[in-house]
């Protein structure tokens, strides 16, 4: 489900995926803000798998909360950059390659999650088909992304990406992003069972949840 392209241009970010005031500051900003909204609703100390992992932003803050942690990327560059910067003591197994790999391997983990990666895949639904063949009976699935509005037209791409410059330009293609009820069938439609939604906001001391979910918004599904 790995489109080149994509991961071609996100390996190009790799020595800057650490710096807070770089093209990933969004996701730092928004990380602790996603991360707990997870936090709160995974088994503690779980298995975790984080699809899509670039240089480990969540995937360190997982650890640091107590889950056991693989992260997975198709990006080699961003695997090694994740790989120098975690400490050791965190325990992440990073790995780079593709699901279909585990899937071939026959893992299977109780929490899996994809933060701010299905926009970029070739076939979403098929990409969540593939998330839902890795979890565990039982097991927890977190996706988050950016809806398909006129607002995240005029915010996330026009504003983040030419305005302001918070993103590279072309970070995000605005036909390909997923609005919620789309994703809540893509996950229907894997076997998955819905069971919260929030929205993602910047607030006046950072990133928080909120109940409706506007330009940024994640998903709890239930295998």
């Amino acid at each position: 489900m790995a489109e080149q392209a994509e991961i071609a241009g996100f390996e190009r970010l790799a020595s800057r995926w650490w710096d807070r005031h770089g093209p990933m500051a969004p996701l730092h900003a928004m990380n602790p803000a996603r991360v707990g909204w997870i936090a709160a609703r995974a088994p503690q100390g779980a298995r975790l798998l984080d699809v899509g992992c670039g240089a480990g932003i969540a995937a360190e803050a997982f650890a640091r909360k107590g889950f056991r942690v693989t992260g997975l990327d198709a990006g080699a560059a961003l695997i090694a950059a994740a790989e120098a910067h975690a400490d050791p003591a965190l325990g992440i197994a990073y790995r780079a390659g593709l699901i279909c790999d585990l899937i071939a391997e026959g893992a299977r983990f109780p929490v899996v999650t994809a933060l701010e990666v299905i926009e970029h895949v070739d076939d979403p639904a098929g990409f969540v088909l593939e998330l839902a063949q890795l979890l565990q009976p039982g097991g927890y699935l977190f996706l988050s992304t950016v809806n398909r509005t006129p607002a995240s037209f005029l915010t996330a791409k026009i504003g983040a990406e030419y305005v302001l410059r918070m993103l590279p330009i072309g970070t995000h293609d605005w036909k390909r992003l997923v609005k919620p009820g789309e994703l809540g069938d893509m996950l229907r439609g894997a076997g998955l069972r819905v069971a919260d939604i929030a929205g993602l906001a910047p607030g006046l001391a950072g990133w928080l949840t909120v109940q409706r979910p506007g330009t940024n918004y994640i998903v709890e599904a239930r295998a």
